[in-house]
């Protein structure tokens, strides 16, 4: 019972997060397109999964951290784009729903998948750690996709990646770095600035929407 209570909760979790970063969008987005990317963002968790599978006859602990977070950023961003060229992806803040969605279909996969593995009590911990991180992560990436509507340019997109690469990479180290005062005070700066960025990310397009539905 506490492990079927432990994938309910990480259900209920995923969809709660899903809620909080979609209802900031002032035209909501059609439910079946949200589905089928979080559904894509699921996919994007299988792939990763079965390249992190022939990672683990690397002795280099830091180069497997890099590449796990490169596999799993470049997924996410590949299923979030999926949704990029649908008529209903007319507007900035699209591409953060949008990448919040991919991410949180990863991330209940992630969890399912850990919860199945380790048990409720291990899963409890990771899905409160992950589900959110998962989400932040994917935040440049999405405020890349928006921007196609500002601005133009695939480096644009290439450096939201890279950003969402390194803040994975930085969270995956210091989560395994040791529960160390040092090592949990920089990983709540690493949470925060994360959190600060989407914010920031979800004001512009906001503002922009506010601007745009202004009458002439």
């Amino acid at each position: 019972m506490p492990l079927a209570l432990s994938l309910i909760a990480s259900v209920l979790l995923t969809f709660g997060w899903l809620w909080f970063f979609v209802r900031r969008d002032r035209h909501p987005e059609p439910p079946w397109l949200l589905a089928r990317t979080f559904g894509w963002g699921m996919v994007a968790w299988a792939v990763s999964a079965a390249f992190e599978g022939s990672f683990e006859r690397l002795s280099f602990p830091l180069l497997v951290m890099l590449l796990s977070a490169v596999v799993e950023e470049s997924s996410k961003l590949l299923a979030a784009s999926t949704a990029a060229t649908e008529h209903a992806f007319d507007e900035p803040m699209d591409g953060l729903v949008y990448a919040v969605t991919a991410a949180l279909g990863f991330a209940l996969l992630e969890n399912v998948t850990y919860t199945l593995g380790f048990g409720a009590h291990a899963a409890t911990w990771h899905a409160l750690l992950t589900t959110l991180a998962h989400a932040l992560f994917s935040a440049p990436q999405g405020y890349a996709l928006g921007g196609r509507h500002l601005r133009g340019g695939r480096w644009w997109r290439s450096r939201a990646l890279l950003l969402s690469i390194a803040l994975h990479f930085a969270f995956n180290g210091l989560l395994t770095g040791g529960a160390s005062w040092p090592h949990l005070l920089v990983l709540v700066l690493v949470v925060g600035l994360m959190a600060l960025l989407a914010s920031r990310y979800y004001r512009h397009f906001e503002a922009y929407a506010r601007e745009n539905s202004q009458p002439s």
